[in-house]
């Protein structure tokens, strides 16, 4: 039955093709619109590990000024980021399974070749189980081991686009590259990874794209590196000296913890409070003990990953849609209305009204799968115009097969709105208004 339905609905298209391309037009235009916007909004909201977001935690310990806190308008939330000292002493901590502090900073390096000139790559100085813990993929090669990590050891992992670049794309792993002033050997080399979230650091831009190197924490001391990344403080230090940076209370590091057990995670918020006594008892960390240990997902909702007006223009282009499935009642009602007296015959004869209302609801829903296709290829336009104008900052926008499913879920919708106020009124025409007695 629904397949007679089916072909009644296209040939009903068929007989007033300029009036079927306005509607699927108009349904397609809010599809588009709608498609793009809860694409962009699923893509910034969604996990970005979900199989290891409960079990990683951003730590976060509150050495801020005694006076005030470090947010005036959140007064309850510590820094986002840690001091160096701070930094050091967590790392000691054995109950994490995995754990990396982290910061980014911007290094030159010294291309091989003739005409190659220098150039200054945005780098992630890390422990090795970052790479572990963020799921970060390798094409050749792989992390250092703990050894380089303690000993501070010049290796690197390079990102896919840098070996491309310095290399040609081949297996690079053994090579040389020189960073500042000094040479480093290639351990591992990553393959394409763009994550839409940036989660591990999301102090300046939760969009931006990873770091082009990445490289042992441990050589800030002796290469003096500093950071590229957010730097906040509230207490000055002494003498210019670069160890005097290290030792003041300038927050600038990136901390966090594999805890995959909910034991381990009370025994680390445990021992994270009680290494923060006992810091105050050295005359550090005036505040009253705040310190947050919070997953990725909690992480994610404390920075306000998802602006509000992503949330705003979620609603709209919703709102959007609803009004151009409305604007479309008018025009079907006009269509359906004009083949009243066909309907009244097929009435009389005994159609049912019901069997009248669904064979035009199907037609509307025909209109609104077609309109639909169209609308997602608006969507794949719109999507590309939002890439160009943020390709500065944020990874690639793109419809995956949930977003293609929701966006013809939405064009049923959308058909569902213009077509059952129309197919009501065309199954309750009387028949006998058009029959004529000779």
């Amino acid at each position: 039955m629904f397949a007679y339905q089916l072909r009644i609905a296209w040939k009903s298209l068929k007989r007033s093709p300029v009036l079927s391309t306005l509607l699927v037009l108009g349904i397609a235009l809010g599809i588009g619109v709608a498609t793009a916007f809860v694409t962009t909004y699923y893509l910034m909201a969604r996990d970005p590990l979900p199989d290891k977001s409960t079990e990683l935690f951003h730590v976060q310990i509150d050495n801020w000024r005694p006076e005030v806190p470090w947010d005036e308008d959140r007064p309850e939330e510590p820094p986002d980021q840690i001091a160096y000292p701070d930094a050091v002493n967590l790392m000691a901590s054995d109950i994490p399974t995995r754990q990396s502090a982290m910061f980014k900073a911007s290094l030159t390096v010294h291309p091989e070749g003739e005409g190659k000139r220098p150039y200054r790559a945005m780098t992630r100085l890390v422990f090795h189980d970052f790479f572990p813990m963020f799921e970060v993929p390798f094409a050749y090669g792989g992390p250092w081991d703990d050894a380089a990590d303690r000993d501070a050891e010049p290796v690197v992992v390079l990102d896919h686009e840098t070996n491309l670049k310095l290399f040609g794309g081949e297996d690079s792993v053994g090579r040389k590259i020189r960073v500042e002033d000094r040479d480093f050997t290639v351990v591992g080399v990553l393959a394409p990874w763009r994550p839409t979230i940036k989660v591990y650091d999301t102090t300046q831009s939760e969009f931006q794209a990873p770091e082009e190197l990445f490289m042992p924490f441990n050589l800030v001391r002796p290469m003096e590196i500093t950071t590229a990344g957010n730097t906040s403080g509230w207490k000055g230090y002494s003498g210019d000296e670069f160890e005097d940076f290290l030792q003041s209370e300038t927050i600038w590091i990136q901390m966090w913890v594999e805890l995959p057990t909910a034991e381990t995670q009370a025994a680390y918020r445990d021992w994270l409070d009680a290494y923060t006594r006992e810091q105050q008892s050295h005359g550090r960390l005036p505040r009253e003990v705040n310190n947050r240990v919070r997953n990725v997902l909690d992480w994610m909702a404390a920075e306000e990953v998802v602006p509000d007006e992503a949330t705003t223009l979620l609603v709209i282009s919703l709102l959007f849609m609803i009004v151009c499935s409305v604007n479309l009642i008018g025009i079907l009602l006009g269509k359906f209305l004009a083949r009243a007296p066909e309907v009244g015959v097929r009435r009389a004869l005994g159609a049912s009204r019901s069997s009248v209302f669904v064979q035009h609801i199907v037609e509307c829903e025909l209109l609104g799968l077609l309109g639909g296709v169209l609308g997602l290829g608006l969507s794949v336009v719109a999507l590309g115009l939002i890439n160009r104008l943020l390709s500065d900052v944020t990874a690639e926008f793109s419809l995956d097969w949930k977003m293609v499913l929701a966006g013809l879920f939405l064009s049923l919708v959308a058909g569902l709105i213009a077509g059952v106020y129309p197919s009501w009124r065309i199954c309750r025409v009387a028949p006998a208004n058009y029959l004529k007695i000779q």
